[in-house]
């Protein structure tokens, strides 16, 4: 088992740690769109598809996760309403062992996280397989709850949280990115914390930033 060190410490540190735009809060606030779903161990999966290097679909049942390899990431989570609660410890899967286990093929750049209800977050390979991304089982010593996503949920912690969807079902390869749930109702589609990327008027501003500024009389 690994463990990674993330954005966690405690005391005066805590400050240095918190985004601009963002507060600290105590405790875990629940939040999340919808209801919490019913957890049916006989009928749970965790299904790998889209761009697959073989093409093939693979899924894990329940019972299998336990032959994954593991992880333990101590970091941050951030949420885009302001809130950041510190020092969280996470024991999981590593994300980037799917593609050890799966391969995706030469051309994928992105991936979607599908949830329970349909939800979903796209996120680049990028932010995918970073070491601190993991599937999470545990929180704190214990399993997670059913409403903070019990019996798997993503974990990104480099993005805000709507980037790691609870109740995790799916890892879909994608060749081109796409727009998930938030994404899609307005959210930033990268979702960097430290940049404030909130919202998605934000990434014309940034594309504006980008090309520099426009010539005289164009």
């Amino acid at each position: 088992m690994q463990t990674v060190a993330g954005e966690s410490s405690s005391g005066a540190e805590t400050s240095d740690r918190i985004p601009p735009g963002q507060r600290p809060v105590h405790g875990w606030p629940v939040s999340h769109y919808g209801p919490v779903p019913r957890f049916r161990p006989d009928r749970w999966n965790l299904r790998t598809f889209g761009a697959t290097a073989s093409g093939e679909v693979h899924e894990w049942a329940f019972d299998d996760l336990a032959a994954l390899p593991r992880v333990t990431v101590v970091a941050d989570l951030h949420c885009a309403s302001g809130p950041t609660s510190t020092g969280h410890e996470w024991y999981g899967i590593p994300a980037a062992s799917v593609l050890d286990l799966v391969p995706p093929a030469p051309e994928v750049t992105h991936v979607m996280a599908w949830a329970e209800y349909g939800y979903s977050a796209n996120l680049r390979l990028s932010d995918f397989t970073s070491p601190e991304t993991l599937m999470a089982t545990h929180h704190n010593g214990e399993h997670l709850t059913a409403e903070h996503g019990f019996p798997l949920r993503l974990v990104v912690p480099h993005l805000f949280s709507y980037k790691g969807p609870k109740w995790l079902r799916g890892i879909e390869y994608m060749t081109a990115d796409r727009r998930g749930f938030w994404e899609e109702r307005g959210y930033h589609n990268i979702a960097d914390p430290w940049q404030q990327q909130r919202y998605s008027y934000q990434e014309q501003d940034q594309e504006r930033e980008d090309d520099g500024p426009t010539p005289a009389g164009s």
